[in-house]
């Protein structure tokens, strides 16, 4: 935003601030926060604290201390800033992602060499979990972890963790565990998705899988065409019992198949065409087949009879191609419209655009502090620029002050 805009909503933006910053009782910290949110606001290449500081004519050492030194806790203002989205975007999904940040040298924490979506190849960067709360006209961020590879733990990374201030308490955790651990967060705070969605980092993973179930969470997730599942009319059989020891469990005695070799049998006669969305050239549409299958694989999770819920599957198999080009599965109940689980994966398109505006416009990797709760801090002020930012193209402009 250009000063003179910013300027126009200064008041709403106070009023924001206030409410968001509300848990920081010391008045020189919300103050700061509301200088840091302003920095990010505001036009300009660099989002760093110099460069922000400069813009907002203060010397940055305020911005600095108030990143890496001050106390005040971050939690309190995450759950507030996501009852704020949530109550803003009126969202049909969750969304979980991870993005990457690209970085020169080592001393970031949690800084490796590690695959990165963003750069689409393995790149010196970190990667932060994100949970996103999104519907088919808005999205905005609700929480994020910052991931910790491996190398960070041991006697050979206590330098490097001494140095960003890492907590003892912090160690490597799976991206689908750092997910899980935002869910319970969130959860915690009174906010639950109706469904989450998310892609094959996560999808294809039956630990995620089996923590969404345990929690009682639905959703529609991408996989794999490798995972296997048996039919829809598979049934378990009990083997007989030998008279010695206890009783033998019922277990399926046919041999799974492939999610692919599934699709393929049934042919793509089997499909129809569906519409998930109007876009700006027009309906988005494709041609999907969905089954009810029951997935096998590792640590399926059978009833007390044996039995192995049935799952939808959808394949997505546009026109001109041989075989679908993707996979999903749902927990989402046996009657739920063809339309609606598509429509529900494919919302997922729409935290790019978060992506997006998070980076170019708001400096989201352009944090350059050595600090771990810096960082988080950092993205959490971000999320805070994104969701006013959210806010206005959904509310009536307010009137500039004179």
């Amino acid at each position: 935003m250009r000063a003179g805009e910013l300027a126009a909503v200064r008041g709403r933006l106070e009023e924001f601030v206030s409410e968001v910053f509300a848990p920081l009782v010391r008045r020189d910290q919300r103050e700061k926060g509301l200088l840091y949110v302003r920095g990010l606001l505001l036009d300009g290449r660099r989002k760093s604290m110099q460069p922000m500081a400069e813009r907002l004519g203060i010397d940055h050492q305020q911005l600095q201390q108030f990143m890496t030194s001050s106390t005040w806790p971050v939690e309190d203002v995450r759950a507030r800033l996501a009852w704020r989205a949530v109550a803003a975007v009126r969202p049909e999904v969750w969304v979980v992602d991870d993005t990457g940040f690209p970085k020169d040298g080592t001393a970031s924490p949690g800084v490796a060499r590690q695959y990165s979506g963003t750069l689409g190849k393995v790149g010196n960067c970190q990667i932060g979990v994100s949970v996103h709360a999104a519907s088919d006209t808005a999205s905005c961020p609700l929480s994020w972890r910052l991931f910790l590879p491996a190398v960070w733990d041991g006697p050979d990374a206590e330098v490097r963790r001494r140095a960003c201030r890492i907590p003892d308490t912090e160690h490597h955790r799976p991206k689908w565990q750092l997910a899980l651990d935002m869910l319970d967060e969130l959860d915690g705070n009174g906010l639950r998705p109706a469904v989450l969605v998310a892609d094959t980092g996560y999808g294809a993973n039956a630990d995620f899988r089996h923590g969404l179930e345990d929690r009682g969470l639905a959703y529609v997730l991408q996989v794999k065409a490798e995972m296997t599942a048996h039919g829809e009319e598979a049934e378990p059989q009990r083997p007989a019992y030998g008279g010695l020891g206890p009783r033998p469990l019922p277990r399926y005695r046919t041999r799974p198949v492939s999610l692919r070799e599934h699709v393929l049998a049934a042919g793509r006669q089997a499909g129809r065409t569906l519409t998930w969305r109007k876009g700006s050239k027009g309906a988005m549409s494709s041609h999907f087949v969905l089954l009810r299958v029951r997935l096998a694989g590792r640590r399926p999770k059978p009833a007390a009879d044996g039995t192995i819920p049935l799952t939808w599957l959808i394949a997505q198999w546009p026109d001109g191609e041989t075989e679908p080009v993707k996979y999903w599965i749902s927990n989402l109940p046996a009657d739920i419209p063809a339309k609606d689980l598509v429509r529900l994966e494919k919302t997922r398109w729409r935290i790019e655009h978060d992506y997006r505006e998070l980076k170019t416009v708001l400096g989201l990797d352009h944090f350059e502090g050595r600090s771990f709760t810096g960082w988080h801090r950092h993205v959490t002020l971000v999320t805070a620029a994104h969701l006013f930012l959210t806010e206005q193209r959904r509310a009536p402009k307010a009137p500039a002050r004179a």
